[in-house]
C-alpha cells in the first residue's frame, strides 16, 4: 500500500439509513487520525519546540545577560517565541491532505466539513500549543521571570495558543494550494495575532506586578470563544477556495 493510501482521510463510514450528521463521531475519528499521522512525522512535532527553546536561549546573547533586563522582557519574549513557533508549524496543517487528495475527499464527503476542521485544529494544538505551554515555565526561568508571573504565563498561554491555532488554520487553508505559501501565510496571520500577543503579555506583566489579571484572561477567553464560533466556517471556506482554485 502506497503512502497516498496510508495518509488518506478515513472518516467514519455510514450505513444505510444512518443519519450523516454525527459530529461527535466525525470529530473523534479526525482527531485520532491526525494524532496517529503526527507520530509518523516526528520532525514536525520537534521543530517548533526546538525553535521555541532556541529563541529563549539566544535572546540573552543579543540583548543583555543581566537578570534585571531579562526579567522585564521575559513576558514578551516567551509570548513572541510561542507565536512564531506556532506559525512555523502551520504550513503543514493541510499540506499532506492537499498533496495526497484527502482534502478533496473531505470536501466531497457528506459529513460537515467544519467538524473535521475542528478535529484537525485541536490535534494541531495538542501537538504544538500544549507542549509549548508546558515548556514555557522552563524558558521563563531561563529569562529570570519572577515566580509571581508563572501562573499568569501558563494561564495566558493556555487560553491564547488555541486561538493562535484557530487563526493560523484560516491562513493555512487559504494558502494550502500555493507551492510556496509560507511567506503569504505569515503575512496573512501575523496581523491577526497582535491582539492575542498584547493581551497575553499584559496578563503576565499584571501577574508580575501584583495587579489583577482576570480582565486580560477574560479578553483572551473571549477571543478563543469567537475563534471557536467563527474560524471553522472560515477555514472550511478557505479550503474550498484553495481546492476549487
Amino acid at each position: 500500500m502506497n503512502n497516498k493510501a496510508t495518509n488518506a482521510c478515513h472518516l467514519p463510514e455510514l450505513k444505510s439509513g444512518e443519519i450523516s450528521f454525527q459530529p461527535g463521531r466525525i470529530f473523534w475519528a479526525t482527531l485520532v487520525r491526525e494524532l496517529n499521522l503526527a507520530l509518523r512525522r516526528r520532525s514536525d512535532l520537534i521543530n517548533p519546540l526546538v525553535f521555541f527553546l532556541m529563541v529563549a536561549t539566544l535572546f540573552p546573547l543579543g540583548v543583555s545577560p543581566e537578570p534585571s533586563v531579562l526579567s522585564t522582557l521575559a513576558p514578551g519574549v516567551v509570548w513572541v517565541a510561542a507565536l512564531l513557533a506556532t506559525l512555523l508549524s502551520l504550513d503543514s496543517l493541510f499540506r499532506s491532505d492537499f498533496d495526497d487528495g484527502s482534502l478533496e475527499q473531505m470536501l466531497l464527503s457528506p459529513q460537515p466539513l467544519f467538524v473535521v476542521v475542528l478535529g484537525k485544529v485541536l490535534a494541531h494544538w495538542l501537538l504544538t500549543g500544549l507542549p509549548l505551554t508546558l515548556m514555557a515555565p522552563l524558558l521563563a526561568v531561563m529569562l529570570f521571570l519572577p515566580a509571581e508571573g508563572m501562573w499568569g504565563l501558563m494561564l495566558s498561554l493556555l487560553l491564547g495558543t488555541p486561538t493562535l491555532s484557530l487563526i493560523g488554520a484560516i491562513g493555512a487553508a487559504l494558502t494550502v494550494g500555493l507551492r510556496k505559501g509560507g511567506v503569504l501565510l505569515s503575512l496573512l496571520v501575523l496581523p491577526l495575532y497582535i491582539p492575542v500577543l498584547i493581551f497575553g503579555t499584559a496578563a503576565v506583566e499584571a501577574a508580575v506586578t501584583g495587579l489583577p489579571l482576570g480582565g486580560f484572561l477574560a479578553l483572551l477567553g473571549a477571543l478563543l470563544a469567537a475563534g471557536l464560533a467563527l474560524s471553522p466556517l472560515a477555514i472550511a471556506a478557505g479550503l474550498r477556495i484553495s481546492v476549487s482554485g
